[in-house]
């Protein structure tokens, strides 16, 4: 087992929102010497610059109600040119646009959008060495992350899926809150922060995140089965192992995280 960890080119992890991936890709970049790349957080990030940038407009305001699609990106940049210092800011904030604009909504981001995400983070990455949490969540993504490894001659070599019911994660989610700082997670109930407020690590002051309310992650929750599942099934069908682990367990400990992770890889045969 300890020669095969060493081996795993790209790993990809599903589940819900809200499942509990976190702690297994803890697992997972420490055991295999992987490095996270998450599509929520290169979301997060671009909508920081937005807020960063001084504009206060809805997120809805480049939205074309009757086009149903995100206006034209040289309207977008023509409205939030003020905001921005270079052409390269300027392509960042159409960007942070369209993601808040999702966000907010509670949706998954248009394939075209992650996809490009994605592959900017990916390509610096060579293409490999990556636990890629929230994507691909769509066929199209999928059959995309496919053809960019198999230009790049890389792999992926195995889904983790984090399986919990849709219940137990509405509960999980809205009592989940997060260290700016740091980016640790807590939980009101399960795993609180200091004083019910801040972080034990570095003391920052939790917050939490604006779409982890319950009528957003029900939203998501009603994607999930309706993009991702099908999209599990579609890579499993190119005979990708999937390590199945367990959302909850009865003790939530580092190494029963760990055990949980390793074993399932185990019974996936790797």
């Amino acid at each position: 087992m300890s020669e095969k960890r060493r081996e795993f080119q790209n790993i990809l992890v599903m589940g819900k929102s809200g499942a509990g991936k976190q702690p297994r890709i803890d697992v997972l970049v420490k055991e295999f010497g992987l490095k996270q790349l998450s599509t929520g957080d290169m979301f997060r990030n671009y909508l920081g610059m937005l807020a960063k940038s001084g504009f206060t407009g809805r997120s809805d305001e480049f939205w074309d109600k009757g086009a149903l699609r995100m206006m034209a990106d040289a309207a977008i940049k023509e409205r939030l040119a003020p905001y921005a210092r270079s052409s390269d800011e300027l392509e960042g904030l159409v960007l942070s646009a369209k993601a808040r604009y999702y966000v907010d909504s509670g949706l998954f981001g248009p394939d075209d959008l992650v996809n490009a995400m994605v592959d900017d983070a990916f390509r610096r990455m060579g293409y490999k060495g990556a636990v890629l949490d929230g994507y691909p969540r769509t066929l199209d993504q999928a059959k995309h992350l496919e053809s960019v490894l198999r230009k790049a001659g890389t792999r992926m070599d195995l889904v983790v899926l984090v399986d919990n019911d849709d219940e137990a994660i509405v509960r999980r989610t809205v009592g989940r809150r997060i260290c700016p700082r740091c980016k640790r997670v807590f939980h009101l109930e399960h795993k609180p922060p200091r004083d019910g407020r801040f972080c034990t690590e570095d003391g920052t002051e939790v917050v939490q995140r604006s779409d982890d309310t319950e009528e957003k992650i029900r939203r998501r929750l009603q994607e999930y089965h309706e993009k991702v599942v099908p999209t599990l099934e579609h890579i499993r069908g190119l005979g990708v192992p999937v390590a199945v682990v367990p959302g909850n367990l009865p003790v939530f400990t580092e190494e029963a995280v760990r055990a949980s992770v390793l074993d399932a890889i185990r019974a996936a045969g790797l």
